[in-house]
């Protein structure tokens, strides 16, 4: 059996050293926020025939608009994102375009407001609290027949807790990238990390479900003993599960081109933490926890 809680001490220094340099990005560069939600101009376009999609940035580039962010779709469609756009210059664009990759017809031309940008970003902050609130109801309902000493919502806030840990990850990563590379924050961001925290209270949720379970089996050991051997049981599966995801992933990031390349790299960044909190961070917390409350009582 593999010791994992003895160093447990050393997983949170870790962690807290990395958590200390995103929340300290966070408070003194904040995030870069892209068009969704600043505001500004969306153009989706349906090529004639196959395009390059090298020569649409050569055109924006040439256009010197300043951010722009392109997201390819089916039957030759591609959708551009740019700051606001009055009808000279978005004339001179969509002109510039034609010239350098081919003829096409506008499909859709839309104006996103600044309002309309911070609705956008109080339902992402939303999103994430109520996906929060519901893995704490969903685990402790889930595990409300859990042996004790332990209570489900134990379970439910552990997991949270790690959660949290791999948000303020991503977070501190990207504020630090939005800096020093300018990456902005748009709404496939939001989506990376919504996906991150499903693959993560999954991992989670197979670890306590086989704490769960030797609660039963030792229930004359102690909650250390129960929790290392749940975490050593499920070792080997968690890290190939994830092992798997992170290979197609970094083919993705290599391969899939620039319009994906930040969606796909939050996902690998969130996915690396989140199966290192499953581990020593998520179980260490809930055996702390449980430690603390028998000397408590």
């Amino acid at each position: 059996m593999i010791n994992i809680l003895k160093y447990y001490k050393l997983w949170f220094v870790v962690s807290g050293v990395i958590l200390l340099f995103g929340i300290i990005s966070l408070a003194t560069f904040g995030l870069k926020l892209g068009i969704d939600f600043k505001g500004g101009t969306m153009v989706e376009l349906q090529f004639n025939d196959n395009y390059d999609l090298g020569r649409v940035r050569e055109a924006l580039d040439k256009s010197e608009i300043g951010n722009y962010q392109l997201q390819q779709a089916n039957d030759n469609t591609l959708i551009i994102k740019t700051e606001n756009l009055d009808k000279e210059k978005h004339d001179a664009v969509l002109s510039d375009i034609k010239t350098q990759a081919g003829d096409f017809k506008e499909i859709k031309l839309d104006s996103i407001g600044p309002v309309i940008g911070q609705e956008l970003k109080k339902n992402a902050v939303y999103q994430l609290l109520l996906v929060s609130l519901g893995i704490i109801i969903y685990i402790a309902y889930a595990f409300r027949k859990v042996a004790k000493p332990v209570t489900s919502w134990r379970f439910g806030w552990a997991a949270v807790i790690a959660l949290l840990h791999d948000l303020l990850f991503m977070l501190g990563v990207f504020s630090l990238l939005g800096h020093f590379k300018g990456v902005e924050i748009d709404s496939m961001f939001i989506t990376a990390m919504l996906t991150v925290l499903g693959f993560s209270v999954h991992d989670t949720i197979v670890v306590f479900d086989r704490i769960r379970e030797n609660l039963k089996v030792y229930a004359g050991e102690s909650i250390e003993f129960v929790v290392n051997h749940s975490i050593s049981q499920t070792l080997v599966r968690s890290l190939n599960t994830s092992l798997t995801v992170l290979f197609v992933l970094l083919a993705m990031l290599l391969f899939g081109g620039d319009t994906i390349r930040w969606f796909v790299f939050a996902l690998f960044i969130g996915i690396i933490a989140g199966t290192y909190s499953s581990i020593f961070i998520a179980s260490p917390v809930l055996m702390l926890w449980q430690r603390w409350k028998t000397r408590t009582t």
